[in-house]
């Protein structure tokens, strides 16, 4: 089986987080019978899944879930806060054994307290072979629940047709259960099962002789369907008959309206992360070859190799493009998470909270969408747990008992941005200063000094925190330095802005992708070297700016800020760096997420698309270094990293 462990794994966990977030809009419309319905599919579909992978324990609970939306499905059993919170504890034991089984551990968890649990929400209710008979379907008429009723209801109303199905199977049929499971799964692709006669435990069990009926609602004409259930090995005869309003003068317009609008369905195929890194690294290559291409061209009078090359790098871009749209995803998969542990975390606090979230469908790059999740998850913690108040407090103030947050994500540039927004207590600007200052973050001379932003930047210090303890959730300023640090590596920005018992934002900045960026190329001494694009504010000439030494350190002035010098030649240690004539080359001022930096380089050479090499472990750690690219000589070049520059 391990050659379907990763698809497994994959859908499994889809699976789950489909789970998580239909469970809450259930919570929050019980009365959705078609929610309902999503809810049992997804966990029907995933314990087919576990059961074909022979991993019995997640059989078992799936199986104890269903019984539960079964009741629900029935009406027999209301939907409760007690019962949705059971089911998010099976959840999370799901969520727990998919995880032991991608580590390849082999002992899953003790899941019998939350079994006890499903199964007292099933005490009370009918035995199955009274529900079996409560629930007969006939082949002229339909005796069905209040529930089944009513989605066979909606179903009409959408215009979709409702059809009774009986299948049999050969009589020397040896795997019914298996069967009658292929014959869900190949329908349930065209449409909804509302109910089976006998019941879903009894099919699978192959509790029933060689026949099994369906209420089936459906978009499809009958001949699609029967196509799909005697693709099925061993189905011998398909009956359909369309029951409820409209029949077959209904079915009737649907296939004629089949006839008329011909359109054709989006198509979508799974491919391995791995196939496109390496899809991209030859990608790599090209850039770098096509760049080693583009110099030798401009240093030969040759117009048909000019334009071949001009050519090339329209087309390439154009590759390039939509190489990176393919390893693009939306954020939405990082998001869909943070409802459930909102929802937890709020009634573990106490507090009312409201999660909005915008811009979901908002496009990254896989690899940042694997590394934004923690940095967001502590954000998140920090404002349900030291942002929004509690009701009582809030209503003293005037507020909304509900505190708001608003998480969202859009794009600008070539960047995506993402906010965590909440309408809480907001941040204490001279508690932060006097924690700095005990803490020996700052002097007390600098007090007076420091901007709001500033200000704010010192939480992010290392073991800064204006809690008076550190909470199992978190304290504001906990861990700021590890989210910082995080959202560093990946080439980004974090900032904050705050007003006092109004409400707390922090502003996430991350490039759009990692692998290739656009740079401005610079000489020192007889080194090239390149500078992210996105780190650069403006370019001068030396010769046009003032400088002065302050404290045995050179500074300059910029739009009325005083901002620190480095000269490159200096800091990197650069061969013949004393050859520079005076007041000869070219100034780049930098941000570093901390504040400006002016750059002395000997000449700008131009920006142009590179590709980021990493250093490897060995070289991994340099301060000042993020990478290394391959110039259109074929030479090496580094990246600087502004961030670390000081």
């Amino acid at each position: 089986m391990n050659q379907y462990m990763d698809v497994f794994i994959e859908e499994g966990r889809e699976h789950l987080q489909h789970l998580n977030a239909k469970m809450l809009e259930l919570e929050a419309n019980p009365e959705d019978l078609a929610v309902v319905n999503d809810i049992f599919r997804s966990a029907h579909t995933l314990k087919g899944m576990a059961g074909s992978m022979g991993f019995d324990v997640m059989v078992d609970l799936t199986h104890k879930m269903e019984n539960v939306l079964d009741a629900f499905r029935n009406g027999q059993s209301g939907v409760t806060t007690v019962a949705i919170d059971v089911l998010f504890e099976a959840v999370d034991h799901l969520e727990a054994m998919v995880e032991q089984i991608t580590n390849g551990e082999s002992d899953m968890p003790c899941v019998s307290a939350t079994v006890h649990k499903l199964k007292e929400l099933e005490n009370g209710q009918p035995s199955s072979e009274e529900k079996s008979q409560k629930q007969n379907v006939t082949n002229k008429g339909t005796d069905i629940s209040d529930f089944e009723r009513a989605a066979v209801d909606q179903a009409i109303e959408r215009g979709w047709q409702v059809y009774h199905i009986m299948v049999t199977l050969d009589e020397g049929c040896l795997l019914k259960a298996a069967r009658a499971l292929m014959v869900f799964n190949a329908i349930e692709e065209i449409g909804e099962i509302i109910k089976s006669e006998p019941g879903t435990t009894r099919l699978e069990e192959g509790d029933f002789d060689i026949a099994f009926s369906l209420l089936f609602v459906t978009q499809k004409d009958s001949d699609t369907i029967k196509g799909k259930i005697l693709n099925v090995s061993e189905v011998v005869s398909v009956d359909l008959i369309g029951i409820g309003a409209g029949g077959e003068e209904a079915e009737k317009k649907a296939v004629d309206k089949n006839n008329k609008s011909k359109t054709s369905g989006s198509k979508t195929i799974r491919v391995n992360l791995a196939r496109l890194d390496h899809l991209l690294n030859l990608f790599e290559e090209l850039i770098i070859d096509r760049g080693q291409l583009e110099k030798i061209s401009q240093s030969m009078d040759h117009t048909e190799l000019k334009e071949s090359v001009d050519k090339m790098m329209r087309v390439s871009n154009q590759l390039q493009e939509t190489i990176l749209n393919l390893r693009m995803e939306p954020i939405e998969h990082v998001f869909n998470r943070f409802p459930r542990m909102v929802r937890s975390l709020s009634k573990e606090l106490n507090k009312m909270v409201n999660l909005v979230i915008t811009g979901a469908d908002t496009e990254i790059d896989r690899t940042v969408i694997d590394e934004i999740g923690d940095p967001i998850v502590h954000l998140l913690r920090n404002s349900l747990d030291h942002g929004i108040e509690t009701p009582q407090l809030r209503r003293v103030q005037g507020k909304d008992e509900e505190g708001k947050i608003i998480l969202r994500a859009f794009h600008s540039g070539n960047y995506v941005y993402i906010e965590i927004e909440d309408d809480g207590g907001g941040i204490n600007k001279e508690t932060i200063l006097t924690k700095a200052i005990e803490k020996g973050v700052i002097a007390e001379a600098d007090r007076q000094q420091l901007s709001e932003s500033d200000i704010f930047d010192l939480m992010f210090a290392s073991g800064f925190s204006t809690a008076d303890y550190i909470s199992d959730i978190s304290g504001r300023g906990v861990g700021l330095d590890v989210v910082k640090s995080k959202i560093v590596s990946l080439g980004g920005r974090v900032t904050v802005k705050s007003e006092l018992n109004e409400g707390t934002t922090f502003t996430i900045k991350l490039p759009l992708t990692l692998s290739i960026i656009n740079a401005m190329m610079i000489r020192v001494g007889n080194e090239s070297y390149a500078i992210p694009i996105s780190s650069i504010v403006e370019t001068a000439l030396l010769r046009q700016v003032k400088r002065r030494h302050i404290n045995k350190r050179e500074f300059m002035t910029f739009r009325n800020k005083v901002i620190p010098v480095i000269d490159l030649c200096k800091h990197l240690c650069v061969p013949n760096s004393s050859a520079r004539p005076v007041n000869k080359g070219a100034v780049i001022i930098t941000n570093n997420g901390k504040g400006l930096t002016a750059l002395i380089a000997d000449e700008l050479l131009g920006h142009q698309d590179i590709v980021i090499k990493p250093l490897g472990n060995y070289l991994g750690s340099v301060k000042g270094i993020s990478g290394a690219t391959i110039t259109g000589d074929g030479k090496v070049a580094l990246i600087l990293d502004c961030q670390t520059i000081e």
